[in-house]
């Protein structure tokens, strides 16, 4: 096996390792290396080929799962906070912000301009 075919494999087994642990708070590059056997330095290189780092994907992913929490309208009764918690960000103040700086809305609106049209639709449907 070469070692691009090993590289992209150890990556495929990261990624699936990072979605499958989002909610964990303790998940760190530092976790993510010693998980799978490989050095922190290793690590950061496999993440370099996709011009990302491992917190920034970590972090990415976690706001993306947020994101798509916050638009199903299923979950409209579960808070903000709680989506945040529920995705390894369980400081509202700190996810409300990553969230703004990413999306470009607050959870919050973001939730509204979701579930508004949807719930507008429900009324006059």
């Amino acid at each position: 096996m070469s070692a691009q075919v090993q590289q992209r494999t150890m990556l495929v087994r990261v990624h699936a390792f990072i979605d499958a642990n989002l909610a964990d708070t303790a998940l760190t590059p530092g976790l993510v290396a010693a998980t799978h056997h490989i050095s922190l330095r290793y690590l950061h290189r496999l993440f370099e080929t996709g011009d990302t780092t491992v917190a920034a994907w970590i972090r990415h992913r976690r706001l993306e799962k947020c994101r798509q929490d916050l638009a199903d309208p299923v979950l409209h009764a579960i808070s903000v906070s709680a989506i945040g918690a529920r995705w390894g960000l369980p400081d509202s103040a700190h996810f409300s912000r990553l969230f703004h700086r990413t999306y470009g809305l607050p959870p919050v609106e973001y939730r509204r301009s979701c579930l508004l049209p949807a719930a507008a639709a429900g009324v006059h449907g």
